[in-house]
């Protein structure tokens, strides 16, 4: 190695002597400067002083043969020595002043790193300069979708794709980025999906209660504002975001789904909702609340749903709404639940009309409501009727001072100038049960009315209303009650006169109830095709039905005392005075008829002459009975002084207005078995009496048969 260095070295020097001997002395400084750039100058100097001896021996040799020449050429080479000499002093002390400044060179080689470095920085910095909006770009990305702005995140991915990994789309981690970029694009896609389920089953839970906040505002006259009662925001981002990504259809035809599935849910009552207010409260509040919603997405989207979506779905809920309330209403049995249904209906239908939806089904229906209605008030005012009249002592009114009498005028319309002028204490004609039927007749008509307010009824339609359900309330309820108490058995006498008289003052009333009806509607009982009320037949009924039973119970009192008599159809003697029984039922005769004092005379006059002729009717079938086969004078005696005190009872005026003797006729039969029995005490002898054994009975030859005596 050291071999070839030193070879090297001495071809190095050789050429480079070669360069001074061949080169201008004016361009040697170059040459000489690379001899001491070296590190061998010294063994240059020696082939330098070699080569030099050997051109002295080719000059002394050169100047032998040109003498003159050489003794030039050595005085020019001693010139040119002298300035070798000078000329290597100046590269000495070049060289010494290179060396001294090469010192500060050698110095500021850090500095070189320093510059080296200080470009490279520039680079990279010019490079990081170019990424790194990128990396705040994803950076940005991650920060939203952390914080779930999924739709400015998306934004921020469309920048990043489009204008700034271009730029530096040759770096590896650029790479990666937009490998990345769809799986960000599925992750902010199901992210924005999620965040729909979560408001669709948040709405889904909360509908109830947007329903309920919409229907109190439409209570207050207050027009709800959808956004005030839910946050949407969810479903816009969802929106933009599936639009951006150009599946907007798959959106739209995701959400109606979603929610055509909660409508059919929502649309779905209880079992139990009837037995409650709040549970239809709950129904119609989830079904506002839907609808609330839908209306906000129609008018605050583009084309996520449409007109004739909601339109679908309202025909849908209004269909399934209506066959919900027919059948749950049905089981409702109490009219003041019914009334606050229709109330309910009436601000349901009402809060949807604010949205633009068509509501007329529902006032329809409401009508069916009312029929229903019609008939829980009439049921449950039986029940009232019923307790009035089981609870009526069925005695005229007494009233002691001036403040009871007008109580009782103000109940109800009664007027009788007599009876303004008689002394406190006086009676009414009528019992309680007269003002308390009355007002519970206004109360009824009240509540018709209650459901007919806020239906959009004219005044004629709610007047034919509420005198038809009037009418079934008389006709059917009132009378009904009536005559259950008229046929009731334990309905004394006295009873059925009070409730004649009662009657009586109430069919006097119908006039006051149509005017009530007239004020509260405004529709004159004069109108075509107004209903008239039927409360006179009503009461004319039952007043002709207490009659009748009156006639009837008087009849079964005579039977019963009628059952007492013992005649003693053998007795040999007659009493001194009519039978116990006769004049006993008698005495009940008299004592009855004067209660008849305020019945209509004709009653009174009816009874009476019933009463007779069912006594004289009776009294003859004991004469004619089979098991009579004889009897004696005295026996005919004694019936005859019974006949003469049903004849004095008669003559005695018990109830006023008969004509004549009238009365008295209906014992004309009694009288004329009186009579033949006078004869046959002439003809035959006071007390002689004939039986079976050999002669004919007394009444053979007069009432040989049952024929004959039914004619006598």
């Amino acid at each position: 190695m050291a071999e070839l260095e030193s070879l090297e070295s001495a071809a190095e020097h050789e050429r480079i002597l070669r360069e001074i001997e061949s080169t201008d002395t004016a361009c040697i400084g170059p040459t000489l400067r690379s001899v001491y750039d070296g590190e061998e100058h010294g063994r240059f100097m020696e082939k330098l002083e070699a080569r030099i001896r050997n051109h002295d021996r080719e000059i002394e040799k050169m100047c032998n043969f040109h003498y003159q020449g050489f003794v030039d050429s050595i005085t020019e080479l001693l010139k040119v020595r002298g300035e070798a000499q000078k000329l290597k002093h100046q590269v000495t002390d070049t060289n010494r002043k290179l060396q001294s400044e090469g010192k500060e060179v050698i110095a500021m080689e850090e500095l070189k790193q320093c510059r080296l470095q200080q470009r490279n920085i520039s680079a990279t910095v010019d490079k990081l300069t170019l990424c790194l909006p990128v990396l705040e770009m994803y950076s940005k990305l991650r920060e939203q979708m952390t914080s779930k702005r999924h739709y400015p995140a998306l934004k921020t991915l469309e920048h990043l794709e489009h204008t700034y990994l271009p730029q530096v789309s040759h770096y590896r981690f650029c790479k990666i980025m937009v490998d990345n970029i769809p799986k960000l694009r599925e992750e902010i896609k199901d992210v924005s999906m999620s965040d729909l389920k979560d408001f669709l089953e948040s709405i889904r839970k909360h509908s109830d209660k947007i329903g309920e906040t919409a229907m109190k505002q439409v209570g207050s006259c207050v027009v709800p504002g959808a956004q005030d009662l839910v946050d949407f925001s969810p479903v816009y981002r969802c929106l933009h975001i599936y639009s951006v990504l150009g599946a907007r259809e798959t959106f739209e035809n995701y959400y109606r789904k979603q929610r055509r599935k909660q409508a059919r849910l929502v649309l779905q009552p209880p079992s139990n909702m009837h037995e409650t207010l709040d549970g239809y409260r709950k129904y119609f509040n989830q079904i506002v609340g839907f609808f609330v919603v839908e209306d906000h997405i129609l008018h605050t989207t583009q084309g996520l749903v449409n007109r004739a979506y909601i339109d679908e779905l309202w025909e849908m809920a209004l269909s399934k709404t209506i066959a919900a309330l027919r059948t749950h209403s049905s089981y409702c049995s109490d009219p003041n639940l019914v009334l606050d249904l229709k109330n309910l209906i009436v601000l349901f239908a009402d809060t949807l009309q604010g949205y633009g939806f068509p509501v007329n089904q529902l006032f329809d229906m409401l009508l069916e409501i009312r029929d229903q209605y019609s008939d829980t008030l009439l049921k449950k005012w039986s029940g009232v009727f019923r307790n009035i009249l089981d609870s009526d002592n069925y005695s005229p009114i007494p009233v002691a001072n001036e403040e009871l009498y007008k109580k009782i005028i103000g109940q109800f319309p009664f007027q009788d100038p007599e009876l303004e002028k008689q002394p406190f204490p006086k009676k009414f004609p009528f019992s309680e049960f007269v003002p308390k039927v009355y007002n519970q007749i206004k109360e009824f008509i009240y509540a018709c009315l209650k459901f007919s307010e806020d239906l959009h009824l004219s005044s004629t339609e709610v007047d034919d209303m509420i005198r038809k359900s009037t009418n079934l309330l008389l006709t059917r309820m009132l009378s009904n009650c009536l005559q259950t108490v008229i046929k009731r058995r334990n309905t004394g006498l006295t009873e059925l006169v009070q409730i004649i008289i009662n009657t009586t003052h109430l069919e006097k009333s119908c006039k006051f109830l149509e005017e009530f009806i007239t004020n509260i509607t405004n529709v004159l009982p004069e109108t075509v095709h107004t209903t008239k009320l039927y409360g006179t037949t009503t009461f004319k009924d039952a007043r002709h039905a207490a009659e009748e039973e009156i006639y009837t119970n008087l009849n079964q009192k005579i039977d019963q005392f009628l059952q007492l008599a013992d005649y003693d159809w053998m007795a040999a003697e007659p009493g001194s005075k009519a039978s116990d029984y006769l004049v006993d039922l008698i005495a009940f005769l008299r004592s009855t008829f004067a209660v008849f004092t305020h019945l209509p005379g004709k009653v009174a006059q009816t009874a009476c002459m019933s009463a007779c002729k069912h006594l004289s009717t009776s009294l003859m079938q004991l004469l004619l009975e089979a098991e009579v086969r004889q009897l004696t004078l005295g026996a005919l005696q004694q019936f005859n002084l019974d006949v003469e005190e049903c004849e004095q009872f008669a003559r005695s005026g018990p109830v006023p207005g008969f004509q004549g003797d009238t009365l008295q006729l209906a014992f004309i039969d009694l009288r004329q078995v009186s009579l033949y029995h006078q004869v046959l005490r002439k003809r035959e002898g006071r007390g002689s009496g004939i039986g079976d054994s050999g002669q004919r009975p007394i009444f053979s030859p007069f009432l040989p048969s049952t024929q004959d005596r039914q004619l006598i």
